[in-house]
């Protein structure tokens, strides 16, 4: 059995270090409750500027625009920086394996990211978001194939999917297809319908599924943050909506709504293989000879250098399901 455990809290919007302070307080929190696995939201570090408009319109941006933007940056954090080597240094010292969102950058480009950080070990596996979503889509660069990675662990075969990207079947069935066991799903969606999302993904994958989602208040922002949402304090930006689900798509824990909370639940991996007995949907319930997924794992850097890299084509018998292009 091993015990699993959901933060969901806010950012301190543009205020880095406070916002480590409380990763500090909510590891601690999950490691009293003796979890040995903590998952954290989507940009937890960095931040989410929920509200914000960014000074966009079509054909251009405005100079409050560009200053929120450079604010944003700013609270955003290098993979190899100081407070990734602090979620390191908590990991170790309280004995948990940390799953948390960042907002990365890298030259002039915002990246959504999630790091699993484990004890002794840091960081063991990486991934950035793949397909940002609406305006996101002018705050943060696009990821490429060579972060859709899981990781064995002592407690089972981890991976991770950010938000909306679970809603693309191809990579839900690439990280079916690698084994992944538990599933971790940081996200600031807060609709009802996403739990139900959760619960299909248990389900047709026979995983367990840690979802993790911010709950903010306008009061979680900067004074001068003009929130289209609306400007009391007590407005409610994000509403939350963490859970935690077993193989059978039955409910753990949670949702909860309109708080910030620690969800925890006791999970057990022999669990998936009795879900398995009659869905594997990678195995004895697919049909390779009809359907196939070719995977492209390659970073896409913007200069290479050496010769042209090719790529063989697939033999015309080939039956594996799942095909990673080198």
């Amino acid at each position: 059995m091993t015990k699993v455990a959901v933060v969901q809290a806010a950012t301190v919007l543009f205020d880095t270090p406070a916002t480590m302070a409380k990763v500090r307080e909510w590891v601690g929190r999950a490691a009293e409750t003796g979890a040995q696995i903590v998952v954290f939201p989507e940009g937890f570090i960095g931040g989410y500027p929920k509200g914000l408009d960014m000074g966009s319109f079509v054909g251009g941006r405005t100079p409050a625009g560009r200053d929120d933007f450079l604010r944003y940056w700013n609270s955003s954090v290098r993979i190899d920086g100081p407070e990734m080597a602090e979620v390191a240094d908590l990991a170790t010292e309280f004995g948990i394996t940390i799953v948390i969102g960042i907002i990365e950058r890298e030259h002039g480009t915002r990246y959504c990211a999630v790091a699993t950080v484990a004890p002794e070990q840091g960081m063991i596996a990486y991934h950035r978001k793949l397909m940002p979503t609406g305006h996101e889509r002018l705050l943060w660069g696009m990821g490429d194939g060579s972060t859709m990675p899981v990781v064995e662990t002592p407690h089972g075969v981890m991976g991770t999917v950010i938000c909306w990207e679970n809603h693309l079947p191809l990579l839900r069935h690439h990280m079916y297809e690698q084994g992944v066991q538990i599933w971790c799903a940081p996200t600031l969606d807060d609709r009802e319908l996403w739990a139900t999302s959760m619960r299909h993904i248990a389900y047709e994958g026979r995983v367990f599924v840690l979802s993790a989602c911010q709950y903010i208040e306008r009061a979680d922002c900067p004074d001068d943050y003009d929130c289209v949402l609306g400007n009391e304090p007590d407005t409610v930006l994000m509403n939350g909506g963490s859970c935690i689900i077993s193989p059978l798509g039955e409910v753990l824990a949670g949702p909860v709504y309109g708080e910030e909370a620690l969800l925890t639940a006791e999970i057990d991996l022999d669990e998936i293989v009795r879900a398995k007995y009659d869905l594997d949907v990678v195995g004895h319930y697919s049909r390779p000879d009809i359907f196939q997924l070719y995977v492209n794992t390659r970073a896409n850097p913007q200069t290479v250098t050496g010769p042209p890299r090719t790529v063989a084509p697939a033999a015309d018998d080939q039956q594996d399901p799942t095909v990673t292009l080198p």
